[in-house]
């Protein structure tokens, strides 16, 4: 081929192949920062969209803060993905799922119809991303994207925050990410914990704290916020909290705040050891605490002996904590801790011959909890109560 007409064919080849021909403006999309499924009195989905507001430029530069930067829009069908294609109707633009934060369900929602199914479409599209964070919200999950945020552009954001941050910091709730829900909810125990969110005192103001168990698709209980401390030692997800415990000898006042003291957690370790042996389950649980002082009120550390007595307390303390949440569960039938998982990946086989008769045989299972605290230090101040001269 001559030189002028191999240019010319590569030059219409580079023309077929150049161009914006996929393109999409961006006034096409909105962009999801949170969702709320819940189910209406004619028995659809009703899905609430909350989305970005980008254009709240007066905000930002220190005039008018009152304009939303979060917009929700509320779609009905018989399927999430029949209400999500009529967003357009209403709000203008398709919705883009790549920034979504958050996932909450409606507690109604998720005692009457498996979860799995709800979220089917947020696990399969391309878009939705496995890290979102699904919650179970009291009541209607819809009445919680209504709150404004405290310090975040979005109560998407915020939410996210609120569940990341507690989990971390408090341990009074969980984390999960949506793929890890995935693979919970089809392992052996086909069971998973959700974080729960309700309102506060104030019915402007949301809270993260409990967590709700979902098992075979469908929720069956709620933890409070003081044994999801416990169960999250069980777990070995408790990173970092306070323990709180009364002071010796205190037992009759206990309510009263002067006669608690407090430790900080830096580190946590928990071992869950499942045996079989013949009809019999036994599970030994071994938790090592590492922590500094945070409150002294009432205890003298000066000594060896004074810290080992100190240790020992909160050791019982912890005991208590984790032989009852263990009894809730037992009660309940449920084996939240995962102690069929572990079975199962030691003995298949063995499982299967478990499986069919588990719940009866965990809330018949024998538990040994053994609790071993280290105190580092305590800290700034000596090992007296601030206020009492030392001695």
């Amino acid at each position: 081929m001559k030189p002028r007409a191999s240019f010319l064919v590569s030059f219409l080849i580079l023309l077929m192949t150049t161009g914006c021909w996929d393109n999409n403006e961006l006034d096409e999309y909105g962009y999801v920062q949170a969702v709320a499924i819940d189910r209406t009195k004619d028995n659809l989905i009703q899905l609430t969209t909350h989305f970005y507001n980008p254009t709240n430029k007066m905000g930002m530069e220190g005039g008018d803060n009152s304009a939303k930067k979060g917009i929700n829009i509320e779609t009905t069908g018989d399927t999430i993905f029949e209400a999500i294609r009529d967003i357009p109707m209403k709000f203008g633009r398709k919705p883009k799922w790549d920034h979504m934060r958050v996932i909450l369900l409606g507690e109604q929602l998720a005692r009457t119809q498996n979860v799995r199914e709800v979220l089917d479409y947020f696990s399969r599209d391309h878009e939705p991303r496995g890290t979102v964070l699904p919650l179970v919200a009291k009541g209607s999950a819809s009445n919680f994207l209504k709150i404004q945020p405290f310090i975040e552009q979005t109560i998407g954001q915020q939410l996210k925050k609120m569940e990341t941050s507690g989990s971390h910091y408090s341990a009074k709730t969980s984390s999960i990410p949506l793929y890890e829900l995935a693979i919970q909810l089809k392992s052996p125990s086909k069971t998973s914990a959700i974080p729960y969110i309700h309102k506060s005192n104030s019915q402007n103001e949301a809270m993260v704290s409990g967590v709700a168990f979902i098992k075979d698709g469908k929720l069956v209980s709620l933890l409070k916020e003081k044994d999801t401390e416990a169960f999250m030692m069980l777990t070995n997800k408790y990173y970092s909290g306070i323990l709180v415990f009364p002071c010796l000898g205190s037992a009759e006042a206990q309510g009263q705040v002067q006669n608690k003291e407090s430790l900080e957690v830096l580190s946590l370790d928990s071992r869950v050891t499942p045996k079989v042996t013949g009809n019999e389950v036994t599970v030994d649980v071994k938790i090592r605490i590492k922590g500094n002082i945070g409150e002294l009120r009432c205890s003298l550390l000066k000594s060896k002996e004074d810290i080992q007595r100190f240790e020992e307390r909160i050791n019982n303390q912890v005991g208590q904590q984790i032989k009852h949440v263990i009894s809730i569960f037992k009660r309940q039938k449920l084996d939240a801790i995962g102690i069929g998982n572990q079975i199962y990946r030691k003995n298949p086989k063995l499982w299967k011959h478990l499986e069919p008769t588990w719940d009866k045989r965990f809330a018949q299972s024998s538990f040994h909890v053994e609790v071993e605290t280290e105190v580092l230090n305590t800290g700034m101040n000596v090992g007296t109560p601030f206020g009492i001269k030392g001695k």
